[in-house]
């Protein structure tokens, strides 16, 4: 276990003292596809009766003017709106935790740090170290072959090797990935050494869509629902998801190539099922 003192980045606002509480992490950027990982976390924190009880101040982690072309310095510079000649919007990285007691639940919201990930997973620790976090739950996603007419596959790593047993029970498959990393990553690796236990979730989203999934979001919602044994409005879950599906495949049926595509990616993911299922 690591003693460490709170980064300077990180500012408290009188955090409660819980006992075994779990903290659940979205992340823009990197495997933030379909607004799983953001939007996933926002749909458990529903309408209960959070407090904000800690942010992350932005400058040391992000960069907001990138040499090269204006189409690739546009990436990282922050989103902007005048209206009449007035500054309506300055969006700068927001980075901030919530804490339900009652349900001994943290919620965190960030941006996936550029700069200083080591620093900013500190930031992380020390807070949960602070409020008396146990468990950290990563939710993410990754462009796949996966369609939109199909279940999301999930996969899932973890900090310990008894986690997986309770990962594979929901249905989720452990992950064999190799390439670049993502922060979720490092928090997972150093996850251990802090004395706090880890899991992740990453859902397979289609890969020829772009925008908000609901399909995954109630896949993994649903999950983390019986996990942490928090009731959830499934049944708007399920409309929104079919309602998505419907616009969807409307969209897609103008396209005979794309359609046709699909078809391969559907027969693809059947047989991949009935081969799990022989296994």
């Amino acid at each position: 276990m690591i003693r460490m003192t709170a980064p300077r980045q990180l500012k408290t606002l009188k955090p409660p003292e819980m006992n075994g509480a779990t903290l659940l992490v979205a992340l823009t950027g990197w495997m933030d596809g379909g607004d799983v990982s953001t939007g996933t976390v926002k749909q458990l924190m529903g309408k209960r009766q959070v407090k904000r009880i800690a942010t992350i101040s932005s400058d040391d982690f992000y960069i907001y003017n990138f040499p090269g072309s204006m189409e690739i310095s546009a990436i990282f510079r922050p989103h902007v709106k005048y209206v009449d000649g007035i500054v309506e919007e300055f969006d700068m990285p927001i980075n901030v935790f919530w804490a339900d007691k009652e349900n001994n639940l943290v919620f965190f919201v960030g941006k996936e740090p550029n700069l200083k990930w080591q620093t900013y997973a500190d930031c992380i620790f020390s807070l949960a170290k602070q409020v008396g976090v146990s468990r950290i739950i990563f939710i993410g996603s990754f462009g796949g072959s996966v369609p939109h007419t199909r279940e999301p596959r999930l996969f899932g790593s973890v900090s310990h090797e008894h986690l997986k047993q309770e990962l594979t029970q929901y249905g989720v498959r452990l992950s064999d990935y190799e390439g670049p990393g993502s922060f979720a990553t490092l928090l997972l690796h150093d996850a251990e050494r802090h004395d706090v236990e880890m899991l992740s979730f990453v859902a397979e989203i289609p890969g020829y869509l772009d925008g908000m999934n609901p399909l995954s979001i109630e896949a993994i919602s649903k999950r983390l629902s019986r996990m942490l044994n928090q009731p959830l409005d499934l049944a708007t879950l399920r409309k929104t998801s079919h309602d998505w599906e419907s616009r969807v495949t409307a969209a897609v049926e103008k396209d005979e190539e794309l359609a046709a595509t699909i078809r391969k990616l559907e027969e693809a993911y059947d047989n991949d099922l009935i081969s799990s299922d022989e296994t």
